[in-house]
C-alpha cells in the first residue's frame, strides 16, 4: 500500500513536469534565432500612417516595416505578440526584455544608444511643419513669427522652433496631435510641428485628405532606428532584413501606401549605419 502511494506521488510529479516543458515550449525563444513560437514587437498604437492599433488589427509604415523583418527572421505574422511601446518606455521595455524589437518612430541618438542598440537606421524623418492646403503666407520658418504653433503636451519640437528658428511664435500646447489637426483646420491655430513622417500619417487619414499640406522646412535629421537589447546578436539579423526590404522594392511600397496620401516627399532609403546629424 504504502509502495502504491509513493509511485502515485511520482506520477503527479513527472506529469507536472511534461506539462511544464509543454507551457515553456510555447513561449517566444527571446529573439535570438527567430522560428519560435512567438516574438514581441514593440510599436506604436497611436500614430496613424506609422503604427496603430484598430478594430481591424495593426497598420502603418513601422508596422509594415516590423512584419517584413519579423518573417526574415522565421515568424510569421500571426506568431507576432504586439506591444504598446509609448516614448518614454522604450529603452526599459527592450531592457527588461518585455519586447525583442522595437519600431516606433525610435531616432537614433547617442544618449539612447547608451542603453540599447539599434539596427537600421529604415528612415530619415525630419522636423517640419503641417499647414492648412490653401496657406500661402508660411513658406519658411522665419514665417511662424507671430504665428499660433501647436505641438503636443510634453513635446519639444515648438519649443526648438521657438528657440532657434522663429523667436516670436505663439506656442499652443494640444494634447494630442489629433487635437491640433482640429484646432488646424478651424482656424485656432496657424501650424503643427513635429517629425515630417508623422504629420503625414495624421494628414493621410480619410477624414483630413486634401486638407493639410507638410511646410518641407527639414528642420532636423530623425533617424528612425530599430531598438533592439544591448549586445543581442538580432541587430546583425535586422539589418540584413531592412537591406532585404529596400532591394526587393516593399520598402517602397510601404512608404507610399502608408505616407502617400499626404504627399510625403520621403528621402530616399537609407544606408544602414549612415546617421545623419
Amino acid at each position: 500500500m504504502k509502495l502504491r502511494k509513493v509511485t502515485a506521488a511520482s506520477a503527479v510529479v513527472l506529469a507536472l513536469a511534461v506539462s511544464a516543458t509543454a507551457c515553456g515550449s510555447d513561449k517566444k525563444d527571446g529573439g535570438s534565432s527567430g522560428g519560435g513560437k512567438k516574438i514581441a514587437i514593440g510599436i506604436k498604437f497611436d500614430q496613424p500612417g506609422l503604427g496603430q492599433k484598430t478594430p481591424q488589427g495593426y497598420s502603418g509604415f513601422d508596422v509594415d516595416v516590423a512584419k517584413y523583418v519579423a518573417k526574415k527572421l522565421g515568424y510569421n505574422e500571426d506568431q507576432i505578440e504586439w506591444k504598446e511601446s509609448k516614448s518614454a518606455d522604450r529603452e526599459t521595455m527592450l531592457q527588461r526584455g518585455d519586447v525583442d524589437f522595437i519600431a516606433a518612430t525610435y531616432s537614433i541618438t547617442p544618449e539612447r544608444e547608451k542603453k540599447v542598440d539599434f539596427a537600421g537606421p529604415y528612415l530619415l524623418a525630419h522636423q517640419d511643419v503641417l499647414i492648412r492646403a490653401d496657406e500661402s503666407a508660411i513658406k519658411s520658418p522665419a514665417d511662424l513669427n507671430s504665428k499660433k504653433l501647436c505641438s503636443v503636451t510634453g513635446s519639444t519640437s515648438a519649443q526648438n522652433v521657438k528657440d532657434k528658428l522663429a523667436p516670436k511664435a505663439n506656442l499652443q500646447q494640444y494634447p494630442t496631435y489629433s487635437a491640433c489637426l482640429t484646432g488646424l483646420q478651424n482656424k485656432a491655430i496657424d501650424a503643427l510641428t513635429t517629425d515630417d513622417s508623422i504629420l503625414a500619417g495624421y494628414a493621410s487619414q480619410a477624414q483630413f485628405k486634401g486638407k493639410f499640406k507638410l511646410g518641407g522646412f527639414k528642420m532636423t535629421n530623425e533617424n528612425y532606428g530599430i531598438g533592439v537589447k544591448k549586445g543581442s546578436d538580432l541587430k546583425a539579423k535586422i539589418n540584413k532584413a531592412l537591406e532585404d526590404m529596400v532591394a526587393d522594392g516593399s520598402w517602397d511600397k510601404a512608404v507610399k501606401a502608408n505616407l502617400g496620401p499626404a504627399n510625403y516627399q520621403n528621402e530616399p532609403a537609407p544606408k544602414i549605419g549612415d546617421i545623419k546629424s
